[in-house]
Parts: C-alpha cells; sequence; structure tokens
C-alpha cells in the first residue's frame, strides 16, 4: 500500500517539484509530517512539511539563519498569472449568461464550465515562439475569446481562479492552517504569521503590488458587510469561520501601505485539559476554578493583548454546569458555550443611530432573562457598570478585561469611563490573570496569578485582594498559596455547600485536581471529549466520570 506522502505527491505534481528542488539546493529534502507536535518548536534549524489539504503543503525550514513560513501551491509563472487574469475576465464577461447557482457546488461547476469555454488546449506555451515580443505582452494586446493553454498551465490556472473568487485569495492557505493564531500584512511586504508551534515567522506570501492589496482588501470588507473607503479606513469585522480582521486602509493612516490583521478562529477551542498539558495553568489552578464555576462565582480573565485571555474563558466554560442557562454577549462572537440552553447575543455596530446595539444593552437586555451565566467577551467601557449591578442582583459574570495586574483592574474599573464605586468591586469573586512570558526560549502564555477579591477596607483606604496561586517563572511551576487560607473556598464555596468544617473543601480541591490530571495523562484533550466528559458530570455527578479516582 503506498505511503500517505506516496498518495500526495501523486496527486500533486507541484509537491514533488518542491521537493526535488529542495533536495537539489540543500541536499536534503523536507521530513514530511502528517500531524505536528510541540517538541518541533525546539527545533534550532526545523525542515518540516507538512499538509493542510490538497492541494496546499507548508513548508518550516531555515532560511538565511531565520525560520521561515513557505506556502507550496501549484505555481503560476508571471505568463501563467498574465493568462489567468484574461481567462478571468472572459470568465466574469461570460459569467452573466449563467444560471444563479444555489450551492458552493454549483458555483465550483459553474467556474468550471466557464473556464473550458474560454480556453483551448496547447501543445506547448507561448512562450517556445520565435517571435521576440514577449509572450505577456502579446497576450494583453490580443483579444481572445479563448485563451491557449497547456494542460498544466489549465490546471494551476483553475486553482488559482477558484481560490480568488470562492476563497481568500492569496490567504487562503494562511485560513486554512490550523496550528495558525495570527495572520499580519502591512502593504505589500512579506506576510508574517504566528505559528502556535514555531512562533513567530515570515512567509513567501505577498501581494504583487498595491492594486491587488487593494482589491483584496475592499472584496474582503464587502464580503463581510463592513466595506471599507478612505472616509471609513478603519474596520473590525468577523470573517465567515468566525476569525476576527481588523483593516487599516489608508496610506495616510498606514503609513507603510494598507495594512490588516486577522486573529484566527478555532471552530472548537482548546480545552481545560490542553491547556494545562501545554502548561498555562496547573491541575490545582482548573479544580480551584471548577470549584468556582460549579457554585456561581464571578470570574474576570484578564491580561494584555494576546495573552491567552478568550482561550482561557472558553476552556473554563465546561465547569458550570451544563443544566444552566448562559447568555453570552460580544462584539465580536468568540466564545463558545458547551451547555444546551445558550443566548448569544451580539452588538450591531452599523446602520442609523437608534437601530445600533450595544454591549450595554445586550447586558441590560440578558439581566431580564435571569440566565445563571452572563458571560462577556470583553469588557471595555460604561458595559462594565452593568456588568457589576448584575452581580449585585445575584448574577453570576465571567468576562474578559484588558489589565496586568489586580491593582491596574481596579484602577481602570473605578476610572473612566467605567466608573464603578470602589465598595462595589467586592462583587467580583475572582480576578486571572495571563501575560505572554519566554519559557525556554519560546514565547508562551502563562496563567500568572488568581486573585481573590476579599473586600473594601475603609482603614486601609482600598480593596483588599489576597494571590491563591502565583506562577513560579524559575520552575515554570504554579504555587498554590491558598492553602487553608482561601476566602473564596471557605466563606463562599464550602459554607454554600454545608461543610461542618469548611476546611474539608481542600479535599475537595485536592480530588477535582486528580481528576483532572488523570484527563491530561489519559489523553481526554480534544473538545467534544472533554465536553462528554463533563456534560455526564452534570447528570450523574462522579459516577459520570469514564474512571475511577481514589479519594484520599
Amino acid at each position: 500500500m503506498a505511503s500517505f506522502l506516496d498518495q500526495m505527491l501523486a496527486h500533486n505534481p507541484h509537491l514533488k517539484t518542491y521537493m526535488e528542488r529542495k533536495k537539489k539546493e540543500t541536499g536534503q529534502p523536507p521530513e514530511f509530517h502528517e500531524y505536528l507536535t510541540g517538541d518541533m518548536g525546539k527545533l534550532p534549524s526545523p525542515n518540516i512539511l507538512y499538509p493542510i489539504g490538497d492541494p496546499l503543503f507548508i513548508h518550516i525550514c531555515t532560511v538565511r539563519g531565520a525560520k521561515r513560513y513557505m506556502v507550496v501551491e501549484p505555481a503560476l509563472t508571471d505568463e501563467g498569472f498574465a493568462k489567468s487574469q484574461k481567462i478571468l475576465e472572459l470568465i466574469l464577461r461570460n459569467a452573466s449568461s449563467e444560471p444563479v447557482h444555489e450551492t458552493r457546488e454549483e458555483f465550483e461547476r459553474t467556474i468550471e464550465r466557464l473556464m473550458k469555454k474560454t480556453t483551448v488546449a496547447s501543445a506547448s506555451s507561448p512562450a517556445s515562439t520565435t517571435s521576440k515580443a514577449s509572450p505577456i505582452s502579446s497576450l494583453k494586446e490580443r483579444s481572445l475569446d479563448r485563451i491557449p493553454v497547456t494542460e498544466d498551465e489549465y490546471k494551476n490556472i483553475e486553482y488559482h481562479i477558484k481560490r480568488d473568487i470562492m476563497e481568500s485569495s492569496i490567504i487562503e492557505p494562511l485560513l486554512r492552517d490550523p496550528y495558525l493564531e495570527d495572520i499580519h500584512a502591512i502593504g505589500t511586504t512579506n506576510i508574517n504569521v504566528v505559528h502556535k508551534v514555531f512562533g513567530m515567522l515570515m512567509t513567501n506570501i505577498q501581494f504583487r503590488d498595491a492594486s491587488q492589496l487593494e482589491h483584496f482588501l475592499r472584496g474582503m470588507s464587502e464580503r463581510i458587510g463592513r466595506p471599507i473607503s478612505d472616509a471609513r479606513p478603519i474596520v473590525d469585522a468577523t470573517l465567515l469561520d468566525g476569525s476576527r480582521i481588523n483593516i487599516i486602509y489608508s496610506d495616510d493612516v498606514s503609513r507603510l501601505g494598507p495594512s490588516f490583521t486577522i486573529r484566527k478562529f478555532a471552530e472548537k477551542p482548546p480545552t481545560m485539559m490542553q491547556l494545562i498539558k501545554w502548561g498555562t495553568l496547573s491541575a490545582e489552578v482548573a479544580a480551584y476554578l471548577w470549584l468556582c464555576l460549579e457554585n456561581g462565582m464571578s470570574i474576570f480573565i484578564s491580561g494584555e493583548t494576546a495573552s491567552g485571555k478568550t482561550t482561557s474563558l472558553n476552556a473554563m466554560l465546561n465547569f458550570i454546569n451544563f443544566n444552566s442557562k448562559i447568555y453570552t454577549a460580544e462584539d465580536t462572537p468568540e466564545v463558545i458555550v458547551p451547555q444546551p440552553v445558550w443566548q448569544r447575543l451580539v452588538t450591531r455596530e452599523v446602520g442609523p443611530e437608534e437601530a445600533r446595539v450595544t454591549l450595554f444593552d445586550l447586558i441590560r437586555a440578558a439581566l431580564r432573562s435571569r440566565p445563571n451565566y452572563i458571560i462577556i467577551g470583553e469588557i471595555r467601557g460604561v458595559e462594565g457598570s452593568v456588568a457589576f449591578q448584575a452581580m449585585q442582583t445575584g448574577h453570576a459574570v465571567i468576562a474578559t478585561f484588558h489589565a496586568s495586574s489586580v491593582q491596574k483592574m481596579i484602577q481602570r474599573f473605578t476610572g473612566d469611563p467605567i466608573r464603578i464605586p470602589v465598595k462595589f468591586m467586592d462583587n467580583l469573586n475572582v480576578a486571572l490573570f495571563q501575560q505572554m512570558v519566554y519559557v525556554g526560549g519560546r514565547m508562551s502564555r502563562r496563567v500568572v496569578s488568581v486573585e481573590e477579591i476579599l473586600r473594601y477596607s475603609e482603614a486601609k483606604g482600598g480593596v483588599l485582594t489576597r494571590a491563591v496561586f502565583k506562577w513560579d517563572p524559575v520552575t515554570d511551576t504554579h504555587q498554590f498559596r491558598g492553602m487553608y487560607n482561601s476566602h473564596i473556598l471557605e466563606n463562599k464555596i464550602a459554607e454554600k455547600l454545608g461543610y461542618d468544617d469548611v476546611r474539608e473543601i481542600y479535599k475537595e480541591l485536592e480530588y477535582r485536581a486528580k481528576i483532572i490530571q488523570k484527563m491530561v495523562d489519559n489523553g481526554i484533550l480534544d473538545y467534544d471529549s472533554v465536553k462528554s466528559v463533563f456534560a455526564a458530570y452534570s447528570d450523574q455527578g462522579f459516577d459520570g466520570l469514564p474512571f475511577k479516582v481514589k479519594r484520599e
């Protein structure tokens, strides 16, 4: 039986050509891997090629001492590009006579049919003729109804036309790659990406010229319903797959040329067990969050941009009882709730003033529906005051917030524009703080502290807090400082559960940490598996777990 690589080479001649060229250039072909593993990121000079769906492959390699991200796809020569543009022009001209398509499959068949109508088989490329004129300029000067192409040219041009019409043009491979977190383009320079395994990498993808970039950005923004222009040069929106895009269009605003950033969205976000395996937090921190969320505590996940706040928020939602009623309120839909009773609310920022719906409006509407949990994608302004009103009236709230420490978080909430009275801060129970840090020479995300909000002290002139978990950067471990000293565990949760001795709650914490660690050790990491475990736990308690853990 042919190996997976042999099958890929048979179906993708461009891959075979690429690997042979790399072997000739470097003396060693890329190592083919069907999947990547985290330890590959430690390789000083990676030479790894992996598939992201036919006919696309990614080669992570070293070029002049720097790691690079190379997209391997059917290539077009300058001549082939000129032909593809002429064929595209003819397809668009003839498309008006075609029936309206209703499905993606019909759309694809229409493009294939128009491709055949606008091309004619050519035994050899016009480049082989004795004409002194450039075949590209000759092609532009001729007004042809059918463009001569070879068999290989036809396949490559068909791929590029489908990619540009049906998909997302030159960035389609980047959007398909499940190992990417972030895509960033400035002008017509090479696009950069943040890779989950290899970090920041420069790609071999770039726009041919400013005209192609502007055409791409206009088309992308119109497709998502937020058209850009010189009058409206900055757009924040969501792509069809849920990824978040920010576009800065005008040259007078983005001086190095129009730019865009895409934060990739995973349809099924990483689980808490996956985060533990990555070292973001420990099983004990997760067990603490499990007890908090099962018992209606309000938690804010705070940190700087790209510190993993939304990822952690999504990961902890399995800890909420699956019989709960959940409301989410967001500007950009990123929160994925596993509970079946979920009302998903999203702001509306376009249209006349009276038709717009703000985050403030959504949270206020959620209060009237009496949910068990209100989840706010990100608190930035006056909606923060409604979140605290919700907590005061007995609603549990989870949200993300931009602040690097508990002191700065309190300062921001009590200052403009949110202006929460400082005495109300203890309506929030727990604040979790995350950062991007260097661990072993690589950028990683870590929960650096978990803080309990105790109370306002007039004598102390401020809000009293207590760090129950702290990350130790030397050992890369999370230290539990709340043993027999946790206000939330003893005075909130243990009392609610009716413990005679509130310190017994620490044995419960230890037991749950063992359960979580066993899930990690047993490879119960993916979203569906973890969701299944906690759905069963919500119905049957610990008897619903797929394994047994002995209590001490």
